[in-house]
C-alpha cells in the first residue's frame, strides 16, 4: 500500500494487493477499527472513516468485510488498542520515506523499523525529517475506457471539486485536496465512474531516481519488508522506480 500515483507504481501495488488479499484487508480492518472508535460509525459524519471505506473499496475489500469492521468495533468486548504513529526516514542515497504505522506495541514497531532502516542502508529521523518535502493530496485514478469520454469526466471530476486533472496513456489522475477527497470520489460515483485507485496520499514534490545496481536492490528490500510488517499501514517514498 505505497504512496505513489505513477502508474507502474499503481499496477504494482494492485498485483502486491491480489498476491496478498488477506494480509492488506487486516491492515484495512485496523483502521476502520480506529477511526470508528475515535469519531463514530457514520461516515456522512467521520470524514476519517469515509476517506478509509473509499481505500478499502479500491483494494477490493467486499463492503460486507467494511460492514464487519465497523460492527466489530463498535461492539463491546472489542478492546483492541491501537495507535497512529508516522516514522520518517532515508533510503539509499537520500532517498525520502514516510512510514505511517498502528501498532499497540510502539517499541516493538520502533525497533522493527530502526531495524529495516539500518539493514537495507539507510537511516530512521526524526519527526519532520523528510515530511516537508512531500504534499497531502487525494488521488483518484480512473482507467480509461472507450465509454468515458475525456472532456465529460475532465468537467465532471473539476465540477465536483478536484484541484487538477490529468489524462496520461492508460488512465486518468483526479487531484483534490485532503478535505475535499471523499466528496470528490462520492460524486464521481454518482456517476457510475468506478475508480481502479481512490486514496489520500502522501505525494513526493520531487523524485529521486537512482542508478546503482545495490542501491536499487536496497530499497527493493527496505519496502519489501515494511510492507510486510504487521504494524505498517502505508509507505511513502520519493524513489523514482523504473517501468517494468
Amino acid at each position: 500500500m505505497s504512496g505513489h500515483s505513477k502508474w507502474s507504481n499503481i499496477k504494482h501495488k494492485k498485483e502486491k494487493t491480489d498476491a496478498q488479499k488477506g494480509k492488506i484487508f487486516t491492515k484495512l480492518g485496523r483502521e476502520i477499527t480506529v477511526a470508528v472508535k475515535s469519531g463514530g460509525a457514520d461516515p456522512e459524519v467521520n470524514r476519517k472513516l469515509k476517506d478509509i471505506i473509499a481505500k478499502a473499496r479500491s483494494n477490493n475489500m467486499p463492503n460486507d468485510n467494511i460492514s464487519r469492521c465497523i460492527k466489530k468495533a463498535l461492539g463491546d468486548g472489542n478492546e483492541d488498542s491501537y495507535e497512529n504513529i508516522t516514522y520518517e526516514g532515508y533510503g539509499p542515497s537520500g532517498v525520502a520515506v514516510i512510514v505511517e504505522t498502528l501498532t499497540d506495541n510502539r517499541n516493538r514497531t520502533a525497533g522493527d523499523l530502526r531495524h529495516y532502516f539500518d539493514k537495507f542502508g539507510g537511516n530512521l529521523g526524526t519527526n519532520g525529517s523528510v515530511s516537508w518535502m512531500f504534499d497531502k493530496k487525494g488521488k483518484i485514478i480512473i482507467l480509461k475506457a472507450d465509454d468515458i469520454d475525456e472532456d465529460t469526466i475532465t468537467m465532471d471530476a473539476l465540477d465536483a471539486g478536484a484541484e487538477d486533472f490529468e489524462a496520461n496513456d492508460e488512465y486518468y489522475e483526479i487531484t483534490t485536496s485532503p478535505d475535499d477527497f471523499s466528496d470528490v470520489v462520492a460524486a464521481l460515483e454518482d456517476k457510475n465512474y468506478a475508480y481502479a485507485s481512490a486514496e489520500v496520499e502522501m505525494v513526493p514534490q520531487n523524485y529521486i531516481k537512482l542508478t546503482d545496481d545495490h542501491d536499487i536492490l536496497m530499497m527493493q528490500k527496505l519496502i519489501e519488508n515494511l510492507e510486510d510488517n504487521d504494524d505498517v499501514q502505508d509507505i511513502y517514498h520519493n524513489w523514482e522506480e523504473e517501468n517494468e
